[in-house]
């Protein structure tokens, strides 16, 4: 059985760069499993890095603005779930 637990939404996407703009609402830290799902966004995930203003953290908490590096475009107000199985 898999849990999702809301942890945040998108803000923002860098396509260039292939980066998601997260605002947390829960904290999110490297290694974390999270599926990121929308209209038409269905992405599932580790989280590689997380970074803020281009520094690398390993974790990060509710209320932060990070930025995640993504397997695919995502779109704005994508909600983004941490999968606990």
């Amino acid at each position: 059985m898999t849990e999702k637990t809301r942890v945040g939404e998108v803000f923002t996407y860098f396509q260039k760069v292939g980066v998601a703009g997260i605002k947390l609402s829960e904290s999110l830290k490297v290694g974390d499993k999270i599926s990121i799902e929308g209209t038409t966004t269905n992405i599932q995930q580790t989280v590689d890095s997380i970074q803020i203003d281009r520094n690398p953290l390993q974790e990060a908490v509710s209320g932060q603005e990070v930025g995640i590096k993504v397997a695919d475009k995502v779109r704005t107000h994508d909600i983004v779930y941490k999968i606990a199985e």
